[in-house]
C-alpha cells in the first residue's frame, strides 16, 4: 500500500511540475509572444516584385516590395488572409536626383535609388505571431544588417493593425 501511495504522490508531483512549466495558450502569456523577425529570410533578393512604394516627408524614400511564392500566389488569387509562410520584404532607399537623366530630359524630373536605408519584413505564421494578428515584423539596417531596436519594433503592429481589411498589409499588388 505504501508503494502505491508513493507512486501516486510521485505521479501527482510530476504532473504539477509539467503543468507549471507549460505556458497556457491564449492566456496572459500572449503579451510575451514573439512579434519580431530576428533573422533576414534566406533568398529574399530572389523574390518577385509585388509593387514599388514612394514615401515623401522626412523619409524621402523609394522601396521595392518583394514577396515569396506564397505571398505572390495569395496576391494573384486575391486570397485573404495571407497563408502561413507568406513573406513580404520592403527594400528601402533614399531617392536622389539623376543628373544624367535630367540632362536628357532637359529639366529636373528624374530620381533614382540612392543609398539603402533599411530592409523590412513581414512573415505570416499564425501560431508564432498570434499576438500580432499572425504577422511577425522585422526591420534591419541596410549598412550592417542588424535588427532594429525593440522600441522601433513595437511601432509596427499598431500601425499595421489599422489595415485589417487587407490582413494588415499596406502594399497592393501591381501585376
Amino acid at each position: 500500500m505504501n508503494r502505491i501511495m508513493l507512486l501516486l504522490i510521485a505521479v501527482a508531483t510530476l504532473a504539477c511540475a509539467v503543468a507549471v512549466a507549460t505556458p497556457a495558450r491564449g492566456g496572459a502569456d500572449n503579451a510575451a509572444a514573439p512579434i519580431v523577425v530576428t533573422q533576414i529570410p534566406h533568398g529574399y533578393r530572389d523574390w518577385r516584385l509585388i509593387s514599388v512604394a514612394h514615401e515623401e516627408g522626412n523619409l524621402h524614400s523609394f522601396a521595392a516590395v518583394l514577396g515569396n511564392n506564397a505571398a505572390i500566389s495569395a496576391y494573384r488569387e486575391g486570397k485573404l488572409p495571407f497563408p502561413d509562410g507568406a513573406m513580404i520584404a520592403a527594400l528601402h532607399y533614399h531617392h536622389v536626383p539623376s543628373e544624367e537623366n535630367n540632362k536628357v530630359f532637359g529639366q529636373a524630373q528624374s530620381f533614382v535609388p540612392g543609398p539603402p536605408t533599411n530592409i523590412q519584413f513581414m512573415v505570416k505564421d499564425s501560431r508564432k505571431y498570434a499576438a500580432t494578428g499572425g504577422w511577425g515584423f522585422g526591420h534591419f539596417n541596410a549598412g550592417d544588417g542588424k535588427p532594429g531596436n525593440e522600441e522601433l519594433m513595437k511601432t509596427c503592429f499598431p500601425c499595421h493593425a489599422q489595415a485589417k481589411g487587407s490582413d494588415m498589409v499596406f502594399t497592393r499588388y501591381a501585376p
